[in-house]
C-alpha cells in the first residue's frame, strides 16, 4: 500500500432555481435548473493500494459500503478503465444527506476525477461525466466543475457566469427524500420553460417548495425564520434553505442568530468548483 494519501474536495452545490417542465416516458422528470458551487463541502482521502481492493474504512450512518456512491464510482472507473490497482477512500463528511446540497453526487464526482488522475486512466472530462450519469443525474455537473444552466434530467449543461455572493445555509433536522417529493401528486409537472435571460432577470422559482413545505414542517419553519432577514430559497428537493447576502459580514451576522436554532454555515458562491481548482 502506498504510504502517501491525497486529499481532494467535494464541494456543495445550490440549486438557484428548479422548474419541473415535463416527464419522460420512463417516469423521469424533465427539469430546468441552475447549479452554483460553494466553497464548503466534504473532503475525501485517497490512499492507493497494490492489491486491487477498494475499501472504505469507517461507517456512514444508513449507507452500506456496497451502496455508497464513492465505492460504486471507484469500482465503475476501475472496471471501465481496466485498472489493476485499488484504493482506500476516507470520507470527512460535512454535508448532511437529504439536504439538497449534492453531497453524495459530489463525493462520487470527486472519486472519478481524483482516481482518473491517481490511477492514470487518461479519460477526458466528457467520458468521466458519462460515467457519472450512470451513478446519478447530478454527478456530471460536479465532474465538469462550472456553474451551469441544466436541462433534461439535469445532465444537459451550459456554463453560466453568475454573481458569487455569500450564502447562509440552514439545514433543518429532517431528511427530504427526492423520490417522495417527485412522487407527490400535487407536484407541478408542467411549468412553462424559461430562458437563461429570464433567470438572470429574477425568475428563481422552485416548483418543489410547496410540496416540501407541506410534507416537512421543519423546512417550512426554517424558511419562515430566514425570511425575517432575507429572501429564503430551497435548494433542489432537499431540506437545505438558503439566502444570499452581499458580503460575509452580513451573512455571519444572521448566522450567529441561526446557529442557536439550526445547523447552519456560511459559504461563498463559486462559479468554478473547488474540485476543478484542485486539479491544477
Amino acid at each position: 500500500m502506498s504510504e502517501r494519501a491525497e486529499y481532494w474536495p467535494a464541494p456543495a452545490k445550490l440549486n438557484l432555481m428548479l422548474r419541473v417542465v415535463g416527464r419522460r416516458p420512463d417516469g423521469y422528470h424533465l427539469l430546468q435548473t441552475v447549479f452554483q458551487f460553494l466553497d464548503h463541502g466534504d473532503r475525501l482521502r485517497f490512499r492507493l493500494r497494490d492489491d486491487g481492493r477498494i475499501l472504505r474504512p469507517g461507517d456512514i450512518d444508513g449507507v452500506a459500503e456496497a451502496d455508497d456512491l464513492v465505492v460504486r464510482a471507484a469500482r465503475l472507473l476501475q472496471q471501465v478503465a481496466g485498472v489493476s490497482r485499488g484504493v482506500e477512500i476516507g470520507l470527512d463528511k460535512r454535508l448532511p444527506m437529504g439536504a439538497g446540497l449534492g453531497g453524495g453526487s459530489s463525493d462520487a464526482a470527486t472519486t472519478l476525477v481524483a482516481l482518473n488522475r491517481l490511477w492514470g486512466c487518461g479519460l477526458d472530462r466528457a467520458a468521466l461525466a458519462r460515467l457519472g450519469l450512470r451513478l446519478g443525474a447530478d454527478v456530471p455537473v460536479f465532474v465538469h466543475g462550472f456553474a451551469a444552466w441544466a436541462e433534461g434530467v439535469g445532465e444537459r449543461l451550459q456554463p453560466v457566469d453568475l454573481p458569487e455572493p455569500w450564502y447562509l445555509v440552514l439545514v433543518p433536522p429532517c431528511h427530504v427524500s427526492t423520490a417522495v417529493v417527485f412522487a407527490d401528486p400535487r407536484l407541478t409537472r408542467d411549468s412553462p420553460r424559461i430562458t437563461i435571460r429570464d433567470f438572470l432577470a429574477g425568475s428563481r422559482e422552485n416548483d418543489c417548495v410547496s410540496v416540501v413545505r407541506r410534507r416537512f414542517p421543519a423546512v417550512a419553519e426554517a424558511m419562515e425564520w430566514l425570511g425575517r432577514f432575507a429572501e429564503p430559497q430551497l435548494t433542489g428537493t432537499g431540506a437545505g434553505v438558503f439566502a444570499c447576502f452581499p458580503d460575509e459580514m452580513s451573512a455571519r451576522a444572521v448566522w450567529k442568530k441561526a446557529a442557536e436554532r439550526y445547523p447552519a454555515f456560511v459559504a461563498r458562491g463559486r462559479n468554478l468548483s473547488p474540485l476543478r481548482e484542485r486539479e491544477h
